[in-house]
């Protein structure tokens, strides 16, 4: 028997790297304004690292969706892969060419392309999708508050979050 609610523990849960980022803080601070000495050396050090954790728990928190969307996402050696209902598929995150969201698909979905292979369409809400924001955040040059942004905003159109080689002349706004 839990004594947390589901929809509570469900938060707390897409928080949890935000909140653990904030309790260091707090001990950090504790031990730098409290103590002197050494102690209160590491305890700055520990504040300035904890709300580095906080940051980028943030990050993670506003890119996780709900879940319960359709489908399984699992990312191992650097290959996504995607089990759907009605599709599925893999891409390989070396090879990958570009990442797409596409908000007109209902829900709004991830697409990914690789050349020489199908593209992969994966919702943003399926069991596994917040796994994703490690490895999207590691592809060179995409940027994070960009994507994040991107996708609470209501567009009707498909965004090229991501690409290797642009295919737009450099002079040409994207928006």
């Amino acid at each position: 028997m839990s004594f947390i609610r589901p929809e509570a523990r469900a938060a707390l849960a897409r928080w949890r790297e935000a909140l653990l980022g904030a309790g260091v803080v707090a001990l950090g601070l504790y031990w730098a304004l409290g103590t002197g000495g050494l102690l209160g050396w590491i305890g700055w050090a520990l504040g300035l690292a904890g709300a580095g954790l906080a940051v980028i728990g943030f990050q993670r928190a506003r890119f996780r969706a709900t879940g319960g969307g359709p489908g399984v996402v699992l990312v191992d050696e650097g290959e996504i892969t995607y089990m759907g209902p009605l599709s599925g598929g893999s891409v390989s995150v070396r090879d990958l060419e570009r990442l797409v969201l596409d908000p007109s698909a209902q829900p709004a979905h991830w697409v990914l392309e690789e050349p020489g292979r199908p593209i992969l369409h994966i919702p943003v809400n399926a069991e596994g999708a917040g796994n994703l924001f490690d490895v999207f955040a590691a592809l060179p040059g995409l940027r994070t508050e960009r994507m994040l942004a991107e996708l609470k905003r209501d567009t009707a159109h498909a965004v090229v979050i991501w690409e290797r080689r642009p295919m737009r002349l450099a002079h040409q706004r994207l928006h």
